[in-house]
């Protein structure tokens, strides 16, 4: 849709002043910058205007940690939201810090040996990571280590700032691939051998696949697992953890470090570990979710718990219908499931579906609805 003159003048003055002040992020001292993000996101975290948000992250982090105390997912959410404004400055300071001369650096890469196994090989690569530590500098690494990555993402609004975006990756060896046009772009990718990156813990709507996260069913993208199967393609799941500076005992902030990273590459599968399954696609699907859960875990402080993870929900909640037995066979089929956690995943399961039958008619239409 074409856009009219004032929505034209609004565009440019908003991607000015983005670039100006990404401009001022690089030119101060990385550390003190990063000093001051951190400042800001606890403020933000804790203002009455953000209060729902605060309150569905620590509900959040209730399903994944429930043995912890209040004080300390109040604590965790409000990292959360510190962890988000650094992120942003680290974004802003990838290109000038992290280049294919300083990276060393500023970054450990730890053991990489069977992702880079994978991505020598002759055929393409599915590459997964997750709203935990720093997303965008997972493929970003790789890219300079001389891969050439696609990944996926969703185009930004502001077409300046989009061609913008798209320009700096690129100069890195990092292609960005608008996920409206991936249906058609994807297999001729993955047929030519490239390596596509996903971002894939994010709720998938009632068309996802639902598969475990933190004992609980999360609707997760399904066309990653397709893609995989179909293209024989190995799955790498890694993540980057900022490392330093964290705050120390009793809560003392201490000045962050800006731009260190460990590379954590946390599962490398491929189809000699799927091709047994009775549901491929599933096994590719829990597994992937499943080492994201791990790295979760490993820095619940640098994950994002305000998305909604479980918004969407089965039909067999939204139909109030018993827990299929078709799910529970494909639960207990996966290589890593014991009956204890499948017991807990049906019990909560139950809870959901009583819950569902609470709503009111407009929020039983959120719990089916699209994908965030």
């Amino acid at each position: 849709m074409a856009k009219g003159p004032l929505k034209r003048a609004a565009d440019v003055a908003v991607y000015a002043g983005i670039r100006a002040a990404i401009a001022a992020f690089t030119l101060g001292d990385p550390d003190a910058t990063l000093t001051a993000a951190r400042r800001i996101g606890r403020s933000f975290a804790l203002a009455p205007f953000n209060a729902k948000r605060l309150v569905r992250a620590e509900a959040n982090l209730a399903e994944a940690f429930p043995n912890w105390s209040n004080e300390q997912r109040r604590a965790t959410a409000v990292r959360g939201y510190e962890h988000l404004v650094m992120l942003g400055v680290e974004i802003a300071l990838n290109g000038r810090l992290i280049s294919h001369d300083g990276w060393a650096g500023r970054a450990n890469l730890g053991q990489l040996s069977g992702a880079i196994d994978a991505l020598l090989g002759k055929g393409p690569v599915v590459l997964v990571t997750g709203h935990v530590g720093n997303w965008e500098l997972t493929a970003y690494l790789l890219a300079l280590l001389g891969f050439k990555i696609h990944a996926l993402y969703r185009p930004l609004d502001i077409d300046l700032l989009d061609d913008w975006v798209r320009a700096s990756r690129s100069r890195r060896g990092m292609h960005l691939l608008d996920k409206f046009g991936a249906i058609r772009e994807l297999p001729q990718l993955l047929e030519r051998g490239e390596h596509v990156g996903f971002v894939a813990d994010q709720n998938a709507g009632t068309r996802g696949v639902f598969v475990p996260f933190c004992g609980r069913l999360a609707s997760t993208y399904k066309a990653i697992g397709i893609t995989a199967v179909r293209h024989n393609a190995p799955v790498v799941v890694g993540w980057a953890r900022r490392v330093g500076g964290e705050p120390g005992p009793g809560g003392v902030q201490v000045r962050p470090r800006a731009l260190r990273f460990d590379l954590n590459i946390v599962d490398v599968f491929g189809p000699d570990d799927w091709k047994n399954a009775p549901d491929p696609a599933y096994y590719v699907t829990a597994r992937y979710r499943r080492a994201l859960e791990g790295a979760v875990r490993e820095a619940p402080e640098q994950t994002l718990w305000m998305h909604r993870f479980w918004k969407s929900r089965p039909r067999h909640e939204l139909d109030a219908r018993p827990f299929p037995e078709s799910l529970a066979r494909k639960l207990g089929d996966l290589p890593w499931m014991t009956p204890t956690e499948l017991e807990r995943i049906k019990a909560r399961s139950a809870r959901d579906t009583e819950e569902v039958a609470r709503m009111t008619p407009q929020e039983r239409k959120k719990a089916g609805g699209s994908e965030d």
